[in-house]
Parts: C-alpha cells; structure tokens; sequence
C-alpha cells in the first residue's frame, strides 16, 4: 500500500485539499501545520516500531477491544508517549479478525464526520491519517485532558450502572437497555433536560447508522469546569455493519427495559418509528420536541451521499455504507 492521492481533507473531508485544512488543523491540532503521515511504519512492517507500540500500549489506560495507542503534539509532529508523559491523542489502526479490516479507520472517520456535520452531535475531535507505508489509522483528540495535562472527570455507563465482568459477567457492557441508560442520565445529571435529548437524538444515529456497538463503555458523563457532569462527546461511532453482522442495538434489551415491541418490529424484526415515539415518550421528550429531533433522520440527506463519497472507504464499501444508510432510514419511516 502507498499513500493515497489526497482530494478531500482527511479530517473534514473538504474538497480541494491535498492535507488537513486549516479547520481540521484548528480543530484537532491546536493549529499547528500537522503533516497527515506519521512518522512509523506499521507493526506488521516494522519490526523496529512494532517495538515501540508494543510497549506503548503497556501505559494506554483506554479500555476496548481494538488496539489503541497514546501519542501526543510534539510542536508539529505527533509521536507516541514516553513513560510518564500524558497522551492528547488516541490511535487507531487497522484492527484484526474482521471482514473488509482495511476499511475500519475510514468508516469510524466518516461515521463521525456524518453525526457532527450532518446531525449536529457533539463529537471528539478526530481525523484520518496514514503511516509511512500508507496504511490509514484513525486519530482522535482526548476530550478528558486538560490544557495544563490534568485530567477531567469522565464516568462511562458501565461504571455508573455499577456493572463489571467480577459482578456481571463478561457481557457486562452489553447487558442492559437504552432506557436504563436514560435512567443514570437522569440521576447523575442535574441538567439532565437537555443531556436526555443529545441521548436521544444519538441513539436515533446509532441506529441510522448500523451502530451495533454502541454499548455502555461507548457512552460517559464528563465533566465541566462547573463541576457538574454532562454527556461526553460522542465517540467510537462506526458502521459495524460493514464489518460484522450484529444485531440492530449494541445493548441486550435494546431500547426497552420492558418486552414493548411495536407493530413494525414484531412484523419485520427491526425498530420503526413507532418505537422510536415510545423511546421519546420515556425520556419525558414531548411529541412537538420528539418530531423536531427526529425530522432529519427521517429525511433523505444529500450531504450524507456527498460526505460518503468524499470518504476515503473503497468504491465497493461506499455503496454498502449508503445502502445500510438507505435501508435503516427506510425502516425508521416504515409505517
């Protein structure tokens, strides 16, 4: 693999840019001119560097599944931590024992891009950037680090609803409901009115989107320089459809801690919008409110086929990426 020829900014995907816009390097890099190829090879290319990440992953403290590396702003250059120093960046590269591996960092790049620009979520900050060799990996700026290098409170779901593998089994992070989830909102977070409605709005985007990983650990309370905590930015959202067949919700009981199933998901087996009002209705969201949060997902947006295209998914996965898009908004309007 080389490095792709670059037409769109791989952080904003913009077109007519041949690296990070300006934007992109505000955004993510503290303005600093960021060059989008790191200065390493691969693991599985370098035997040297493989070296180097291996240790690195000893002091990461981010849970997860997928191999995930510290590095930090070194002035322009980014580079992996040293012992002691407190990372900025998180790294993903290409992970393992999935179908189309190669595509994961682009598909959580652009199912990023999709929720904060289309969607207007609230997002980590984030990128596409490739190793010497060409390989892409996925960037994300830390949300929980500070400017001085301290550390912002941060709770994931899991912790709050009081859930590990010692006490619930190793499905602990699945093991629960959406309406649970609202419940620890509810109770941890004074201005929980407005917090249960970004909740809302992104779990309706994790469906859309064919998010089937969206589970407790994916979800955190953060806090403010109020003290106070509100939902995190969103992260680690992808379509894992591309990539494995999962079930249309992350969590066990999906969006009900009772047994309600709508007309439409006891006809066809996935949610409607029928579900989606009764989801609503439980987070005390009032219909006017629930109608306005809805709209644009039920609407067909052209951005979203126009970020997809821009994206830096191969021609095969783009059409799978629009046809999930096409598909769970289809079911969303089933009536």
């Amino acid at each position: 693999m080389s490095i792709p020829q670059i037409k769109f900014c791989p952080g904003t995907l913009a077109e007519g840019f041949d690296t990070y816009s300006k934007t992109c390097l505000k955004k993510v890099f503290n303005g600093k001119k960021v060059t989008h190829v790191l200065p390493y090879n691969p693991p599985k290319v370098s035997e040297e560097d493989a070296e180097k990440f291996l240790e690195n992953r000893k002091r990461i403290s981010i849970s997860g599944v997928q191999e995930k590396l510290s590095f930090l702003l070194d002035k322009n250059k980014l580079r992996l931590t040293e012992e002691d120093e407190q990372g900025t960046y998180i790294l993903k590269p290409i992970p393992r024992d999935l179908k189309k591996v190669d595509q994961v960092p682009a598909n959580e790049h652009l199912t990023m891009q999709i929720a904060r620009q289309i969607y207007g979520i609230s997002t980590a900050e984030n990128a596409l950037i490739f190793f010497k060799n060409g390989d892409p990996a996925y960037i994300t700026k830390r949300f929980d680090v500070k400017e001085d290098g301290t550390k912002w409170g941060q709770e994931d779901f899991a912790s709050l609803a009081g859930k590990t593998t010692e006490n619930a089994g190793p499905n602990f992070k699945y093991n629960y409901s959406y309406e649970e989830v609202s419940e620890l909102v509810q109770l941890y977070v004074p201005a929980h009115v407005v917090e249960i409605e970004k909740l809302f709005k992104l779990i309706v985007f994790t469906y859309l989107f064919s998010n089937g990983d969206a589970h407790l650990k994916n979800f955190s309370l953060l806090e403010t320089p109020h003290g106070d905590y509100v939902l995190s930015p969103a992260y680690d959202l992808i379509n894992t459809r591309i990539h494995v067949n999962d079930t249309d919700f992350a969590l066990d009981r999906g969006l009900f801690k009772d047994d309600f199933q709508s007309a439409e998901l006891r006809k066809s087996g996935h949610a409607g919008l029928e579900d989606f009002y009764e989801f609503a209705k439980r987070l005390s969201i009032s219909a006017k409110r629930r109608d306005k949060l809805l709209k644009p997902f039920l609407t067909r947006q052209d951005t979203v086929e126009d970020l997809v295209q821009r994206s830096f998914l191969s021609d095969s996965t783009k059409r799978a990426y629009l046809l999930h898009y096409q598909t769970r908004r289809n079911q969303l309007n089933a009536q």
